[in-house]
């Protein structure tokens, strides 16, 4: 995966209490507590580097004193994380997520002081093994086998420059850019690794490529007008069956995937027989049942997507790349809206049933 890390590994450990005074009754002050606070611009590679021991532990609270019967608080340690972060205990189980910037996660409790219920004695604070694991946040996430053309695409729609060259793979690691649009308004893509066959039982780069799927609000599905070949061991698929191959790899990882709203792009239209080609695929994607006789029962998806919008595009010509930025626009508007509308009808909701 280059240098992108994905999952860190991390120790944290809450402070131990203060002693009490068994004297007078003194009561040792409380431990620190580990926090996670989701911050901008920091990476899960800047803090393996900045923290390479990876342990986060907070400060000891005060011991009771003649001076000070009660005592301090440890010091709280605030660990500074990217947003867009489960937090998952070793055996697999999500104690948490920070989604925005400012989002905060009690990630270990300080102990108690010692006071007269615990004999005097200070508690330990609570200690764990956290992994941190991100999953990119973006507004939409380019979809497509290797060489469908995605690197391409992102660099001509938005301000991105990620590698490209006429070979499977040339994106290890997921890109992020930016649609800028006139009125101002920003949407973010992401153009993740290529999927294989197979992705879904975690060959090629599979589960570090779908788990960032998961965390985009719609797809854009990439596919060569032309069909797709990954090697000469391997099968020729055309573009109508290199989609039906990429919604069943969506869907036999997380059946939610394909719910949610998607576009397709269906690039290298300025290839010879484009035209015949595209003809073909929109004609099967009229009517995606009457064709289906024709693949492998392994290979049909249980649901197929439906697209918003189909948009015939070429980043060598440049054609279709102001419609289909248009496109990504207007569905992402609509679904802001209804989003906006269900939120408007539950508030209603709530406060009819509290009158």
């Amino acid at each position: 995966y280059g240098n992108f890390i994905d999952d860190l590994r991390v120790y944290v450990r809450g402070g131990t209490g203060g002693m009490g005074y068994p004297r007078l009754g003194g009561e040792g002050g409380r431990g620190g507590d580990v926090w996670f606070v989701a911050r901008e611009r920091i990476t899960l590679k800047g803090m393996k580097e900045k923290y390479p021991q990876k342990r986060f532990v907070a400060g000891t609270g005060a011991n009771s004193s003649v001076k000070a019967l009660k005592g301090e608080k440890g010091k709280d340690c605030e660990v500074h994380v990217p947003p867009g972060i489960s937090l998952v205990t070793d055996d697999g189980k999500q104690i948490g997520e920070l989604n925005a910037a400012g989002e905060r996660f009690l990630a270990a409790r300080g102990g108690l002081g010692g006071s007269l219920a615990t004999n005097f004695l200070p508690c330990k604070g609570q200690k764990r093994i956290v992994h941190l694991d991100l999953k990119l946040i973006a507004d939409v996430g380019l979809v497509g086998f290797p060489n469908a053309g995605k690197s391409s695409l992102l660099s001509k729609i938005s301000h991105a420059k990620p590698e490209i060259a006429n070979y499977p793979f040339t994106t290890i690691q997921p890109e992020l850019g930016k649609i800028m649009y006139t009125d101002y308004k920003q949407i973010s893509v992401a153009d993740l690794p290529g999927l294989i066959e197979g992705a879904h039982a975690n060959k090629g780069m599979g589960h570090k490529f779908l788990k960032h799927v998961e965390r985009t609000k719609q797809l854009l599905l990439v596919v060569d007008v032309s069909g797709f070949q990954l090697s000469l061991k391997t099968q020729f698929r055309t573009a109508f069956e290199t989609i039906l191959l990429l919604t069943k790899e969506l869907e036999l990882y997380k059946e939610e995937l394909v719910t949610k709203p998607a576009l397709l792009a269906i690039n290298k239209m300025d290839l010879p027989c484009a035209k015949d080609n595209l003809n073909e695929l929109m004609s099967q994607l009229r009517n995606p049942q009457d064709f289906l006789h024709l693949l492998e029962e392994e290979m049909i998806p249980a649901n197929t997507l439906e697209f918003r919008e189909i948009i015939p595009v070429s980043t060598y010509t440049g054609e279709g790349i102001e419609e289909l930025k248009a496109c990504i626009r207007k569905s992402i508007d609509e679904e802001a809206e209804q989003e906006n509308e269900e939120y408007r009808k539950k508030k209603l909701l709530l406060l009819q049933t509290s009158k």
